[in-house]
């Protein structure tokens, strides 16, 4: 079994997120599982994220999904792929 996971790191949450979440719109068929986590609530909302996304497409489109991502301006991502026997 193998899994594919895409951690996407967002140090620029306020100015970025639009930008983000259009890329996730457009690759969202290739994405089982999603997760975002950030610090602080309400009035008190932090400017750094992380996404954690469980991938199904084939290597190519993840790859090309977390390229578009790390374009951005304090944004990384890195693909992660796990697998046991």
């Amino acid at each position: 079994m193998k899994k594919t996971v895409l951690l996407v790191l967002i140090g620029k949450r306020k100015e970025e997120a639009v930008k983000v979440q259009q890329i996730l719109t457009g690759w969202g068929c290739l994405i089982k599982t999603r997760l975002g986590i950030h610090d602080g609530v309400l009035d008190n909302c932090s400017d750094s994220g992380l996404l954690i996304l469980e991938m199904v497409g084939s290597d190519e489109q993840n790859q090309e999904i977390a390229r578009k991502l790390s374009v951005l301006p304090g944004v990384s991502s890195k693909l992660v792929e796990l697998e046991v026997e």
